[in-house]
């Protein structure tokens, strides 16, 4: 090489070096950009504040926490900041309308077909943005070529609304000139819960009784028993059990005939689904009811296990056709051998009239949740042969108790089920409009084990632990074990039935109850009062083992499953003393208040940690199949998905 080439090659290479560093610079220059979430994510809310609680809990959460047990993790920080449970303020702010039974928003027409969301957009990576003037510019797709124009200090959020479902173009221009655009395009989702007292949320209600710190409750004598004095008492200024004031202090429901609340499983996924994704919305229609079995309650009216003023008057199949067709009629339609099955199914054989939304009125559904089944088999009346003594009076009675069931009684139970969901799944397709080859929409949610102890094997043993609230409750660990059988052969059925109609089936949840049942606590002075299973009573001495004031019923607890003693303590039903008088004819037994409070008000039903476990599970398939069919999240708050095998609470 030359002496002038190498001085020209020198040259260049320094030239290069100099010039590096500041292309860099250039190309490292951020570029504004735009970014928007919808305001109010979960629309059964009708206050965006309540979404937002929920979603600024999910964001606080460990990432781990985030992507396992999202719904469960929450409930627990949730219930440290909630003396009374984090519904209490919220269940009053819903599109349910208790008088009507419609699904209704205060001061909003479009809740089941929306015509728009409010979303919140700000745009990022502009220097000194206070300082400067952006104006914001929308173009609503298939509309006119310009909406709204809001100019404002680029460092304020901006909030519009986007029309659903065709979206909007958004940009910012500074002076005179465009930075950024984006197309903003809102995906809503209508999610349907229907079933049980599974589903409904039974044993949590929004607001949970309160007990006084001084007062105690009297139920009278009984030979059999002895003296039923020293009961927790509410509070108010209530003179009797059962006079107006006393029924006032009530448990509160979002539904208060079918005990169905803001705690339920099917409402927690839902609501989780939405706040996990800034760009989705969710339309949620939840009619499940306690007490409900696939012929009555689904197919068939049915109105729950409280008196209310205004029970429900359609069928849950129907309520959600109702729904579907939001302000067109779903008019009524007479299929008498419809879903009978060859008659097989007495109680739809005949006179069986529901509503139908006609298809191009129907708004789809994009996730249905089911809950249903063990009403069917008579699980509850087994699991009453497991804690009534055999010399019980209750026995005598009729309704829950009344019914005890056998072995043998459950067995055909399940066979009938089998029909049963036959029933339901053509009821599915053909009545709301769920198309065949997309089956798995339809997610069937298994019932935990309520009494297996740590090892998964063992069940509760003999004993009255958590249910002394009542002389006639005795837990036989023999029948105990043969209920349990009972419930093993329930899940295997459904999971079959599931497997047969092509519905996911949801189960997950069942690994996490173990040692998590009705007899998970303790009964030593001084316990954690969640953890005790013993119920307070007043004697000379004062409450032992604790002052019933004291009772939070949701705090976190080793036990998922509410006790009779639980039930006493959070919902704590009583009936008003002119209903037992004419409806139920029992002048005398005012004793019998007992056997409400202890059993309508959700024993034998998960608590409320218990039923966000279930909506975890819940959700973990429901992302699938949303994901299957190009539904899943577009701009996701959380870590991906592990693969299935690693989900679970650890």
């Amino acid at each position: 090489m030359s002496l002038r080439a190498a001085i020209i090659a020198l040259l260049l290479i320094l030239v290069e070096a100099a010039v590096a560093p500041v292309a860099a610079q250039v190309t490292q220059l951020p570029v504004p950009k735009i970014t928007w979430r919808v305001e109010n994510q979960f629309r059964f809310f009708t206050d965006a504040a309540d979404t937002e609680v929920h979603r600024a809990t999910f964001l606080a959460l460990p990432p781990a926490d985030q992507l396992q047990r999202p719904i469960l993790a929450a409930e627990q920080a949730l219930s440290t900041r909630h003396e009374n449970g984090w519904a209490e303020t919220m269940f009053r702010d819903t599109c349910w309308n208790t008088r009507t039974n419609r699904f209704e928003c205060k001061e909003v027409r479009d809740y089941i077909n929306p015509q728009s969301h409010r979303v919140t957009l700000q745009i990022d990576n502009i220097d000194e943005a206070a300082g400067l003037t952006c104006t914001w510019l929308t173009a609503p797709r298939g509309g006119p070529v310009r909406g709204d124009a809001v100019v404002q200090a680029c460092s304020e959020q901006a909030h519009f609304d986007i029309p659903y479902p065709d979206g909007a173009a958004v940009s910012v221009e500074i002076g005179g000139r465009e930075v950024a655009s984006v197309d903003v395009k809102v995906h809503d989702l209508l999610i349907v819960g229907m079933g049980d007292s599974f589903a409904s949320g039974e044993g949590n209600p929004d607001i949970p009784v309160r007990f006084s710190r001084d007062r105690s409750a009297d139920y009278g004598t009984r030979s059999d028993s002895g003296d039923l004095t020293g009961y927790p008492a509410r509070v108010g200024v209530w003179k009797q059990i059962g006079d107006k004031a006393f029924i006032d202090e009530n448990a509160r429901w979002l539904d208060q005939g079918c005990h169905r609340s803001l705690y339920s499983h099917q409402l927690r996924a839902a609501l989780q689904l939405s706040i996990e994704d800034d760009h989705r919305a969710v339309t949620y229609v939840g009619v499940a009811c306690s007490g409900s079995e696939v012929t009555y309650g689904l197919f068939l009216n049915y109105a729950g296990n409280e008196w209310v003023p205004h029970p429900a008057d359609m069928s849950q199949i129907s309520a959600v056709a109702s729904a579907q067709c939001d302000q067109h009629d779903a008019p009524m339609q007479d299929l008498p051998e419809a879903y009978h099955m060859d008659g097989t199914i007495p109680e739809l054989k005949g006179g069986l009239v529901l509503r139908k939304c006609d298809p191009l009125n129907a708004r789809r559904i994009d996730l249905m949740m089911v809950s249903i089944g063990g009403n069917d088999v008579g699980f509850s009346r087994l699991l009453a042969n497991s804690v009534l003594s055999d010399e019980s009076t209750l026995r005598m009675l009729g309704g829950w108790f009344g019914q005890v069931h056998s072995l043998d009684d459950a067995s055909l139970g399940l066979e009938a089920l089998i029909l049963r969901y036959k029933s339901l799944n053509r009821a599915i397709h053909y009545l709301l409009h769920i198309p065949w080859e997309q089956s798995d929409r339809v997610l069937l949610t298994a019932y935990p084990g309520m009494a297996l102890q740590g090892d998964g094997v063992s069940t509760c043993p003999d004993g009255v632990e958590g249910m002394d609230v009542l002389p006639d409750f005795q837990l036989s660990e023999t029948k105990m074990r043969v209920g349990t059988w009972i419930a093993d052969k329930l899940n295997t059925a459904m999971k079959e039935a599931a497997d047969h109609y092509e519905w996911t089936f949801v189960d997950a949840h069942r690994r996490e109850f173990v040692g998590r049942g009705l007899c998970a606590g303790t009964t030593y002075d001084g316990a954690n009062i969640a953890d005790d299973l013993r119920l307070p009573r007043k004697t000379a001495d004062g409450w032992r083992p604790y002052n019933p004031a004291d009772y939070r019923a949701y705090i976190p607890r080793q036990r998922w499953f509410r006790t009779p003693n639980d039930a006493f303590m959070t919902g704590n039903f009583h009936v008003a003393a002119s209903l037992m008088q004419k409806a139920l004819k029992l002048n005398a037994l005012a004793w019998f208040q007992l056997v409400l409070a202890s059993t309508y008000s959700g024993a034998f039903h998960p608590t409320a940690e218990g039923q966000a476990s279930m909506a975890d599970a819940v959700v973990h398939k429901a992302r699938g199949v949303l994901a299957k069919y190009g539904q899943g999240a577009e701009r996701p708050l959380l870590m991906p998905d592990l693969p299935e095998a690693s989900i679970g609470l650890h």
